[in-house]
């Protein structure tokens, strides 16, 4: 089969950053399916795992996890599917990607394919979907029965996590204050139904007084919490509960963290599927649920480029637009020629 992969981590404008490669097509066994990739999506993490390192694969490796596909073949021991379903999933980061033809990903991690959107839209969803919804309902625990009008800052609101964290706050009742910075990055914040947004190079709190909030309920980091750890201290109101995707790199102080008794947790949607946890199914329900939340019109795609075909040149392509720092909402590279 046809993969986009690598042996050596380089920078992107390196000639073997990315190879297009011919290699064997894997079965299917246990609770797996074998999916053949119609489109994927590229994430930050796809370029995190990319970043030069001292390291030389034996074997090439396949990065990627956003991907959507049809059921070409499945475990023995599969329950939920069956071939020929169509299917959306952002799989295992312990396992070969979704750069190639054909991939092996575990049922628990999968979803059926939202009816009405294109193979690019939903292509560009599963990751930051999963991310959003675990941070908002798993670890934030927001409630959309006993939550709703509460508020939410999301720093970062026009990526891929925030993009489709604003619509699932919306759909639980939240008011969302996101942070942007370019008219470009306000504009789709508001579009994704953020409904005040503010500048993350600027002091926060002042601005969230200035719209007549003394502080906000829940906070979710999405862009380099060191930088917005005292700020966070500051605005979230006691009792309240502050979620990261980004890890703290230097000490900070947690005085009034413990002082406000906030709750502070992290966000890594490949946990469940990386330490095998015995509720992993979870993702496959998360899918499931979203999808029907896609199909009544409460959630839309955050797909905003779509490359194709799906080979080296693409991909490098992909990645450079990614750590440009610049691009909003989703990335889709689609199909192999």
């Amino acid at each position: 089969m046809k993969a986009v992969g690598l042996y050596k981590y380089l920078p992107i404008e390196a000639e073997e950053s990315f190879l297009d490669l011919a290699i064997e097509t894997p079965k299917a066994s246990g609770h797996d399916l074998l999916v053949q990739v119609q489109a994927i999506s590229i994430n930050p993490v796809d370029t995190k795992l990319r970043a030069p390192k001292d390291i030389v694969e034996e074997t090439p490796r396949v990065l990627g996890w956003d991907a959507v596909g049809i059921v070409r073949e499945v475990g023995d021991d599969v329950e939920l599917f069956q071939v020929g379903d169509s299917v959306y999933y952002a799989g295992d980061v312990t396992r070969q990607g979704s750069y190639a033809e054909f991939q092996l990903v575990d049922e628990h991690l999968v979803g059926i394919k939202p009816a009405n959107l294109s193979i690019e839209e939903v292509a560009a969803m599963p990751l930051t979907l999963i991310t959003a919804w675990e941070a908002l309902f798993d670890r934030m625990r927001v409630n959309p029965d006993t939550d709703a009008g509460k508020s939410l800052l999301i720093i970062n609101g026009s990526g891929g996590v925030g993009s489709i964290a604003i619509q699932l706050a919306v759909w639980a009742g939240l008011e969302v204050i996101a942070t942007a910075l370019r008219d470009a990055t306000v504009a789709w914040s508001k579009q994704q139904g953020a409904t005040h947004v503010i500048n993350h190079r600027e002091a926060l709190l002042p601005q969230l007084k200035a719209l007549g909030f003394g502080g906000v309920d829940y906070i979710l980091c999405l862009h380099n919490t060191d930088a917005y750890w005292d700020a966070m201290q500051e605005i979230i109101l006691p009792q309240g509960h502050i979620c990261s995707i980004v890890e703290l790199q230097n000490p900070v102080s947690m005085s009034l963290i413990k002082d406000k008794s906030v709750t502070v947790s992290y966000e890594f949607m490949f946990t469940r599927s990386k330490y095998n946890t015995p509720d992993k199914v979870r993702q496959h329900d998360i899918l499931t649920k979203a999808a029907q939340l896609f199909e009544g019109g409460f959630l839309k795609s955050t797909l905003n480029q779509t490359l194709a075909p799906i080979n080296a040149t693409t991909i490098k392509e992909a990645h450079r637009i990614l750590e440009s720092g610049k691009s909003i909402g989703k990335l889709v590279v689609k199909g192999f020629e």
